[in-house]
């Protein structure tokens, strides 16, 4: 059954889970809302979001060269506890995230992240190319507006597609590992730098 924006946004509201898991928990569900809230914390989701807004002041920074020394990674992954900073899994997810960055190139965080004017300007780019298509003018906003999307989930390191699994985004891999290890975990900053690019 087709699940709407609706719904998805309405589940995320309740248990704080990101909109991947929101619409995967509602589709097993076939749109139950009560059933997707008990599927969402059984796989320990719901309450993993809840603890996002615990203060995550411990981490690591995890790092990553490439291409011989050409491209080198930063990548800051908070957590709650020192304990869990040392954690295998945590510091494996520093260097996958740290190789995501050396491999897509993202500019931003997150799509919340990219400023006003970056966007009016996709805008204007969409809205041009859709004309020089010979798109209905009547469907342009809606083009227009899948296009920014896409360009801001692309350019966003939580909303890319993971590398090695392109169904999945990256910000999932963080939602796993908060999940498992029962702390917030966040990514806070990143930094790439390729020799000879310019700063």
């Amino acid at each position: 059954m087709a699940i709407t924006a609706q719904a998805v946004s309405t589940l995320r509201e309740k248990t704080g889970a990101g909109m991947m898991d929101c619409k995967r928990a509602l589709q097993e569900s076939e749109g139950d809302m009560e059933a997707a809230i008990k599927i969402l914390r059984e796989k320990g989701i719901a309450s993993a979001a809840k603890r996002a807004g615990r203060a995550a002041s411990e981490g690591t920074v995890g790092s990553y060269i490439h291409l011989g020394g050409k491209i080198g990674v930063l990548v800051e992954l908070n957590c709650e506890t020192d304990f869990v900073a040392k954690n295998d899994e945590f510091q494996a997810l520093a260097r996958e995230l740290a190789m995501q960055v050396a491999f897509s190139n993202p500019t931003y965080l997150q799509p919340e992240d990219i400023p006003e004017d970056v966007l009016a300007r996709e805008r204007e780019i969409a809205e041009n190319l859709a004309r020089n298509e010979g798109r209905p003018e009547a469907a342009l906003p809606k083009i227009v507006e899948g296009r920014v999307k896409k360009f801001a989930e692309e350019n966003s390191l939580l909303t890319q597609a993971h590398m090695r699994d392109t169904k999945r985004k990256v910000g999932d891999l963080v939602q796993d590992l908060r999940a498992k290890l029962g702390e917030n975990v966040q990514v806070r900053r990143f930094v790439r730098f390729q020799v000879g690019e310019e700063a």
